[in-house]
């Protein structure tokens, strides 16, 4: 199975990546599965990304738990991770990408949010995590992009296009939308794939669980 058929949405900013290993970014009220994840991705300490219940939920013995330093303080045995810095996890290799958004005091920079570059297969994902644009990120060159479009702190649709346009992904997964509260309505995940264009293919996901 190519590694795009790979991902699943989970809902709001929750993805898993199947196979070997097995990834979890940002778990928030999912299913436990069969068998548990090999890592697990979370960029920073807000409910919706960082839920140790989740967390407990899904880990296994040899789970690899990465965070910042805030995600470290609630969830026990995390790896704190530093802006551009990596590690590798079995086969799959992950680079921390910093996550902010400026003037917006839901993620300020301080806060030391993260994205998550992983490189598996030949192929890297960019999970933009809550974040606008913001510098550094104009020298990825990711072919899967998983980024925001709800605007409330994070990307906008108008600027997760102009985001796809800096980075020239082949494919792009939305999130944070088809919910209720702030996310993004289904028009405008819609609207948000008719405008794309390009060389990128915009995916609409269906909520996995």
């Amino acid at each position: 199975m190519a590694l795009i058929e790979r991902i699943e949405w989970q809902g709001h900013g929750s993805f898993a990546i199947k196979g070997s290993p097995a990834i979890q970014i940002a778990p928030w009220r999912v299913v436990k599965r069969e068998a548990p994840p090999d890592l697990i991705l979370i960029g920073h300490d807000h409910y919706d990304h960082c839920s140790p219940a989740d967390v407990e939920k899904i880990r296994g013995e040899g789970t690899v738990i990465i965070g910042n330093e805030s995600v470290a303080r609630a969830i026990s045995d995390t790896t704190v991770l530093r802006e551009w810095h990596s590690i590798r996890v079995n086969q799959a290799s992950v680079k921390a990408v910093p996550a902010f958004a400026p003037g917006d005091p839901r993620h300020p920079p301080e806060a030391g949010g993260l994205g998550f570059v992983i490189s598996l297969d030949y192929f890297d994902i960019y999970y933009v995590g809550d974040s606008k644009i913001v510098p550094g990120m104009e020298r990825l060159r990711p072919d899967i992009v998983l980024l925001p479009i709800d605007g409330y702190g994070r990307l906008s649709a108008d600027e997760a296009l102009r985001l796809i346009d800096m980075l020239q992904p082949r494919w792009a997964i939305p999130y944070n939308w088809g919910g209720a509260g702030e996310e993004a309505t289904h028009l405008d995940a819609q609207s948000f794939k008719s405008r794309a264009g390009g060389r990128t293919e915009v995916l609409l996901l269906p909520i996995t669980q």
